[in-house]
């Protein structure tokens, strides 16, 4: 259903192919069939996103087998018709949306509804049905209205989930916490082949089928994937803002420029890695209760956006991955590459770098929060300071980046910048410099990075990382899983780490590792 049409079933509450009744009434909806389905197709969960003052996406898609090898999740080769309805408490007694989509074979079964029509700053509830068989019912809020401040939003964060290294149970806790809003900063999944990528003891989970590389195994990994009940119900709990970072297509690629280039058992030759690239982002787009706005076009596909909290917040989805240049020396940790502070190097392409530039020239709001992949604050390994050891794949290989974001924020006159980050595996917190080589450099932002919710499996727990001691604007370590809550007001942002002691069994109790504070109008933690 376009924009228009799904706008007059919200504004006239009646038309063609709404839904009349849901089980337990008596009048039976043919539009909503469920193609003859014994098995309950809603395996892999409901979802919600992208939220504005007057509605959000909601989706699910449709499989009655989850890890079949074709990708497609058992479903028959045909559309179904899947009705879906919006209501204001949590029994859908007070409905204020509904209709009927057709879960298309063409997409996976997939399910996007970009509804409008809905009130800012409130909470709704959704479902879908199809035939006799009813999803669960999932939570959504939409943002206030564009010139409203909130007395406050409580938003998570989290990424970094390999399926094989343990269980999901972070997620779990996230949706007992309760958040508003969730941002997801990528390796929602990883490509890997089982025993490719092995913990020590041994992967308590494994992969089904090949490394991912074509749309069918992309397809296939994304649904078992969302067929985890802990991950089911954090997406239920809240809408979703994600953002892919490098294993939802391939470990560490760049552009058009894949891990293994002309080598090793795949080959990746540029054409073959731009066909593997549309594969994983068709079945990202599947997958993700994105807007109609990502969707793919072959091999590129656009994820970064600004989505507003009111005057409270910005929230500035980023894409580190599709527009950077190669990293350097091979990639990996290198010492003394001075390739790495050339002028003209980019982690965000330059349309990228003028969107977010804008952005905080045109910034009203009270704080201008970046959701992007991978660590932002210098941090290197070595502590002679003729010598710099630093990660060619984190902001660290694009010095220049990230001095003109950071300059940005600053000659913008951005009240409060933080930065979100993923990708590490472990959780940090960390001031932002403009010059990081300069000791009297003052702090102009915060960043805030997430552990993994399971990828490495069970952390050791430790709070200490030796680079600390000479990189001070490194203020917060900590080696568990997990994921951070923060609650941002007008005055503060505050973010506690909540962390998990083990995830290869399942039913880890979470407590909080250390809690920090954004002052507003102060830069740097407190």
């Amino acid at each position: 259903m376009d924009n228009i049409s799904r706008r007059s079933v919200l504004s006239a509450g009646l038309g063609a192919g709404l839904v009349a009744a849901w089980p337990g009434a008596a009048v039976a909806v043919s539009t909503a069939d469920d193609a003859g389905l014994r098995t309950d197709p809603f395996l892999l969960g409901i979802a919600s996103g992208e939220p504005w003052p007057d509605g959000f996406v909601i989706w699910t898609r449709l499989a009655v087998d989850p890890v079949a090898g074709d990708g497609l999740g058992g479903m028959p080769s045909r559309n179904v018709a899947v009705a879906w309805e919006v209501a204001e408490d949590a029994g859908m007694r007070a409905v204020v949306a509904r209709g009927v989509e057709q879960a298309r074979i063409e997409t996976a079964h997939s399910v996007h509804v970009e509804l409008r029509g809905l009130r800012p700053g409130r909470e709704y509830f959704y479902r879908f049905r199809t035939g006799r068989h009813v999803s669960v019912v999932g939570r959504s809020l939409t943002s206030p209205a564009p010139h409203e401040t909130p007395a406050a939003l409580a938003m998570a964060f989290a990424s970094c989930a390999q399926y094989e290294h343990g269980y999901f149970t972070a997620y779990a806790r996230l949706a007992q916490d309760h958040p508003d809003l969730v941002l997801h900063l990528g390796d929602y999944l990883y490509e890997y082949k089982k025993d490719s990528y092995v913990i020590g003891g041994g992967n308590p989970r494994d992969h089904e089928g090949p490394e991912t590389t074509s749309l069918s195994g992309y397809r296939q990994r994304h649904a078992q994937y969302k067929a985890d009940a802990d991950l089911q119900a954090a997406h239920a709990v809240a809408p979703w803002l994600v953002v892919w970072d490098d294993h939802e297509v391939d470990n560490n690629w760049a552009d058009e420029v894949p891990e293994n280039r002309d080598a090793g058992q795949l080959n990746d030759t540029t054409e073959r890695f731009r066909q593997r690239r549309a594969a994983a982002f068709q079945a990202y787009y599947e997958n993700m209760p994105l807007r109609a706005s990502s969707v793919p076009a072959g091999f590129d596909m656009k994820i970064y956006r600004t989505i507003q909290w009111g005057q409270l917040a910005n929230f500035h989805m980023m894409d580190t991955r599709q527009y950077r240049d190669d990293q350097l020396a091979g990639d990996g940790w290198r010492k003394n590459v001075a390739g790495r502070l050339a002028e003209d190097r980019t982690i965000t392409g330059a349309e990228q770098e003028k969107w977010l530039l804008d952005g905080f020239r045109n910034s009203t709001q009270r704080w201008d929060i970046l959701g992007q992949q991978v660590f932002f604050a210098e941090r290197d390994r070595d502590k002679a300071p003729e010598i710099d050891d630093v990660s060619m794949d984190g902001w660290d290989g694009y010095a220049a980046s990230r001095r003109r974001i950071t300059r940005g924020w600053v000659d913008a006159n951005v009240r409060n910048a933080v930065v979100l980050t993923g990708d590490v595996h472990r959780n940090w917190a960390n001031d932002v410099k403009v010059d990081y080589k300069d000791p009297a450099s003052p702090a102009v932002g915060t960043e805030l990075v997430c552990t993994s919710i399971s990828s490495t499996g069970n952390g050791s727990g430790s709070t200490t990382d030796p680079v600390m001691a000479w990189n001070p604007h490194l203020k917060f370590y900590n080696d568990n899983r997990g994921y951070v809550n923060t609650r941002i007001t007008k005055d503060a942002m505050t973010a506690d780490f909540r962390v998990l002691d083990y995830v290869t069994t399942p039913g880890a109790p979470v407590s909080t590792k250390a809690s920090f504070a954004v002052q507003d109008g102060i830069p740097g933690l407190q």
